[in-house]
C-alpha cells in the first residue's frame, strides 16, 4: 500500500473518513519523523511505508492519528493488535449514519451520547475516532488488565480524550454486558469488532443472549464481522430473541467487504421517547 499517489478506484471508504483520499506523506513525516525509518521505494520508485513490518504499521498509525486526529500520545505494548485506522473509522462513520437514519437525518453528537465498545483493545481506536469526530462518550471493556491499562494511559495522556472514555475490566470473559453496564444505565449503541478474532462463536452467542437482557438499556447493538457466513448466522441466531429490527450494513474498503449487523429491541414508541430524551435535547 503506497501512502503517496491516488487511491485505487475500488476504494470505498466512507465519505466522512479522514483517510478516504491519499495520505499526505510529507505531513505524516512532520507529525512523526520516526516514520522516515520505515519508508522504502515501491515499484515506481515512490516512497511508501513498508506495511509488511509490524513496527512500521504501528508507527504509520501513530502518524495518521497525530496528523489527522490530533492524538499526540498513542502507544501500547508489543504483542497487541494494531488495527487499520481508516478501517476502524469506517465502522464508526457507518454507525453514525445508522443513528442519523433514526434521528430525522441528523447525527446525534456531543456529550449526551454514549457508546459501549466491547473489547476496547490496547490501542483504544474506536473511542478515539468517536470522540474526535463526533464528541461522543465511550465506555470500553476488556478481559485483559494490560489492555485496560494501555487504553487508560492513552486516554489520560491526550487532553481531547480525558473524561470522555471510561475503561473497565471485564472480570468474566463469558460476559459482554454483565459486570460493566448498570441496570439503569442508558447506552445509545454498542460496538464490537470481530474482524480478526477466531473461535469467537460462543462469545457472540452469549453477547446476543445478553443483549436481550439489556434490551431497555440500549437503542442499538452492533457487531462488525468480515465473514458473510458469520453475519448470516448472527441474523439467524437473533431471530430467537425477537428484536424489533435487524439491519445489515455493508462496509466496503478496497476489495474487501465486511458487514455490520445491528439490532434493537425497542418498540417504535420507545424509540421515539429515546430520541426525545437523549438525542434532541440541547447538549450541556
Amino acid at each position: 500500500m503506497s501512502v503517496k499517489g491516488k487511491p485505487k478506484k475500488e476504494s470505498r471508504y466512507h465519505v466522512r473518513n479522514r483517510n478516504r483520499e491519499r495520505y499526505d506523506l510529507d505531513a505524516l513525516l512532520t507529525s512523526n519523523p520516526v516514520l522516515a525509518n520505515y519508508l522504502m521505494p515501491n515499484r515506481k520508485g515512490v516512497n511508501s511505508v513498508d506495511l509488511s513490518n509490524p513496527d512500521a504499521v504501528k508507527v504509520f498509525n501513530q502518524s495518521i492519528l497525530n496528523h489527522y486526529y490530533g492524538i499526540t500520545n498513542w502507544s501500547f505494548p508489543e504483542g497487541y493488535l494494531c488495527p487499520s485506522v481508516p478501517l476502524s473509522a469506517d465502522y464508526v462513520h457507518h454507525i453514525a449514519d445508522l443513528l442519523c437514519e433514526h434521528n430525522f437525518g441528523k447525527i446525534p453528537t456531543g456529550n449526551k451520547i454514549t457508546f459501549y465498545d466491547i473489547g476496547i483493545g490496547a490501542c483504544c481506536i474506536f473511542p478515539i475516532i468517536g470522540v474526535v469526530d463526533y464528541e461522543w462518550n465511550f465506555i470500553g471493556s476488556d478481559i485483559d488488565g494490560k489492555v485496560i491499562e494501555s487504553a487508560s494511559n492513552i486516554v489520560e495522556s491526550n487532553t481531547a480524550l480525558k473524561g470522555k472514555i471510561a475503561c473497565k475490566l471485564q472480570a468474566n470473559p463469558k460476559d459482554a454486558f454483565y459486570g460493566i453496564i448498570d441496570k439503569e444505565e442508558k447506552i445509545d449503541l454498542s460496538i464490537c469488532s470481530y474482524l480478526t478474532e477466531e473461535g469467537g462463536t460462543k462469545f457472540i452467542t452469549n453477547m446476543l443472549r445478553e443483549s436481550k437482557k439489556f434490551a431497555q438499556n440500549f437503542y442499538w447493538f452492533s457487531i462488525l464481522v468480515s465473514n458473510p457466513i458469520m453475519a448470516n448466522n448472527i441474523r439467524m441466531a437473533l431471530g430467537r430473541f425477537k428484536p424489533t429490527q435487524i439491519k445489515t450494513i455493508p462496509m466496503g474498503t478496497g476489495t474487501k467487504t465486511s458487514q455490520i449487523v445491528a439490532w434493537t429491541f425497542l418498540s417504535k414508541e420507545e424509540q421515539k421517547a429515546w430520541k426525545i430524551s437523549r438525542w434532541n435535547k440541547k447538549q450541556a
